[in-house]
């Protein structure tokens, strides 16, 4: 099994992690908005759960370090499967609420919003649950996190009332996946062995946590997704029927952003050993800066924006920038 035990290795890996959370949303966009999201998050589930078990059976059972996939399941303690699988649970609730949020709102403002507030509520329940890392530092990085997400509701706000589109809708359904996403880490956080010794026996490898996370995740989008097609957040309710008539390429897609999104959760729990839980999941977490990015300058989503716009939306990632920075430091003070 490949393992993590340097902090600037951990800290290259959440990088990769904040890029794959920050841009799996583009393969939504590439479908187009005729391909509804409740349509969208089957394949996405499946691409997830395929990635996690390609992870598992290479780099999961490669190298001489820890256990590889088949003997650490054997040995695996129930709760901690439990506990991997629930976190998946739980963050795919989040994940459909915020992807919900996205085809209303746009990725620049669902992502900064929602994705910002499971950022920051997400760093106080990692670090309650393993205290490592500066809290001056950590702490002041999520307040200016906060004042970034403000930011980016008021850009959104006047964007909204620009083009007399409806505000509040968005911005709630970001702000319950925000709620969701901030507590998924914690659990399956708690499940992964660290040095693989003695005391960690039963204990499971982040690879053997990614898949049960990712069972998890289908369980809940086999209960809560059909709810959503039932009752669409817009547009005339959706059928299976609609899904099996789905292009291949709208299929694959699909697929290819839950295997983007699964390799940023693998190589995010690599590093959490070696980083802490509330720093990995901190800096993982930046997604919202690189959703924001992928919104404004490539699907431009912010085009037809009032004046005084542009400014808010710098404010918003210099703070996030400032943000970013106190987290990574706080593990050097």
């Amino acid at each position: 099994m490949i393992h993590v035990h340097n902090y600037t290795h951990a800290i290259s890996l959440c990088a990769h992690a904040m890029i794959c959370w920050g841009s799996w949303q583009n393969t939504r966009n590439l479908i187009g908005n005729e391909w509804r999201f409740v349509l969208f998050y089957w394949d996405y589930t499946a691409g997830i759960f395929l990635f996690a078990l390609l992870m598992a059976v290479t780099f999961g059972s490669l190298g001489n370090e820890g256990r590889s996939f088949i003997p650490d399941l054997a040995q695996a303690d129930g709760k901690n499967l439990l506990s991997a699988a629930f976190g998946g649970f739980i963050w795919n609730i989040g994940t459909l609420l915020l992807v919900a949020s996205i085809s209303v709102a746009g990725m620049s403002v669902a992502f900064p919003i929602g994705g910002g507030i499971g950022w920051t509520l997400g760093i106080l329940i990692n670090y309650l649950g393993k205290p490592e890392g500066n809290p001056f530092y950590l702490f002041g990085g999520t307040v200016v996190i906060i004042l970034a997400i403000i930011v980016s509701m008021q850009s959104y706000r006047k964007l909204a009332a620009h083009q007399k589109r409806p505000s509040f809708k968005g911005i709630a359904l970001a702000f319950l996946a925000g709620l969701c996403i901030a507590f998924f880490y914690r659990f399956v956080a708690a499940s992964l062995a660290t040095d693989f010794s003695p005391a960690d026996n039963g204990k499971i490898s982040s690879y053997t946590a990614v898949v049960f996370f990712s069972i998890g995740a289908i369980v809940s989008t086999i209960i809560v997704n059909p709810v959503f097609m039932a009752k669409p957040i817009q547009g005339e309710p959706v059928k299976m029927s609609h899904w099996l008539k789905g292009s291949p390429k709208a299929h694959l897609l699909g697929m290819l952003g839950g295997a983007i999104w699964c390799l940023g959760n693998s190589v995010s729990f690599m590093s959490v050993g070696a980083a802490s839980p509330a720093i990995s999941y901190g800096l993982s977490n930046a997604a919202p800066v690189v959703a924001a990015l992928w919104g404004i300058f490539v699907w431009k989503e912010f085009r037809d924006a009032p004046k005084g716009t542009n400014l808010l939306l710098t404010l918003m990632f210099l703070f996030y920038l400032i943000g970013l920075i106190l987290i990574v430091y706080s593990r050097f003070a």
